[in-house]
């Protein structure tokens, strides 16, 4: 019992010192998960000490916060995208508790938070950089991309939708949900689509829509390509760190500042 109660106790000062420090950094999404590890790791010294014996259950998962959960999706999807497809492909395939809502200034706090301690994350949710290198409106993509995956030229929506769709498919024809979320998140894309569908009212097949996806970005792939490294040249030579995540001041980034 008494090594038990030593590494609860342990355990429970790491977590008080990083609730702490995220504070400190103005990171209120780890502190919220790690205060939430800290009151069950204090729930299970009291039940110790006081000599509680409740039946052994399975640890349950761990909290996963709305960070976490956009990264998931993100990786899953390979590509920038919206808020409102991240969600989808979130409560599709991850039994995603996320709302759109809640992305809105998700950006802000991950900037927020590489200005306090710069790359002190494995991870940051950031911007898309338009042609100008500013941040793209309402498009997300992680920072352990390369730069020409980040940055969107004028066939980049495109093909980055397409992109989305190919991911999309083939998680689904791979693993699969039972509810049919996965199916109807296939289906408004492939609505989108040329040949994606054989006209009938049944669900696409998954593979047929991965084809005619790849299909079409064989069209949009060369210049799209060019463009993309041509932007990523021009923010590597002209932003800083902060900026080739974040996205480059504009006027009216400038004016809302000083207005505050």
């Amino acid at each position: 019992m008494s090594d038990r109660l030593d590494d609860l106790e342990r355990r429970i000062d790491e977590l008080r010192a990083g609730v702490r420090k995220a504070m400190r950094h103005r990171d209120p999404a780890t502190a919220r998960t790690l205060r939430a590890e800290l009151r069950s790791a204090e729930r299970a010294w009291d039940a110790l000490v006081s000599g509680e014996q409740p039946e052994v259950k399975a640890e349950p998962p761990r909290l996963v916060t709305v960070r976490e959960q956009v990264h998931q999706g993100l990786r899953l999807l390979g590509a920038a995208a919206q808020p409102r497809l991240i969600v989808a492909v979130s409560d599709a395939f991850f039994g995603g508790t996320i709302r759109s809502a809640q992305l809105t200034s998700l950006r802000r706090d991950e900037e927020r938070s590489f200005r306090s301690s710069p790359h002190g994350r494995p991870y940051y949710l950031c911007a898309a950089l338009t042609d100008r290198l500013s941040a793209a409106r309402g498009l997300l993509t992680l920072s352990t991309w390369p730069l020409e995956r980040r940055v969107v030229g004028p066939l980049s929506p495109r093909v980055d939708f397409l992109t989305c769709a190919i991911a999309v498919a083939e998680h689904g024809e791979e693993h699969g949900a039972g509810d049919g979320r996965a199916a109807r998140l296939l289906v408004r894309m492939a609505r989108n689509i040329p040949g994606a569908t054989d006209g009938t009212f049944g669900p696409p097949v998954p593979g047929q829509v991965a084809a005619a996806a790849r299909a079409e970005l064989r069209v949009h792939a060369e210049r799209d390509t060019r463009d993309r490294a041509e932007l990523a040249e021009r923010a590597t030579a002209q932003l800083g760190d902060t900026a080739r995540l974040f996205g480059a001041a504009t006027l009216m980034t400038i004016k809302k500042e000083n207005a505050k």
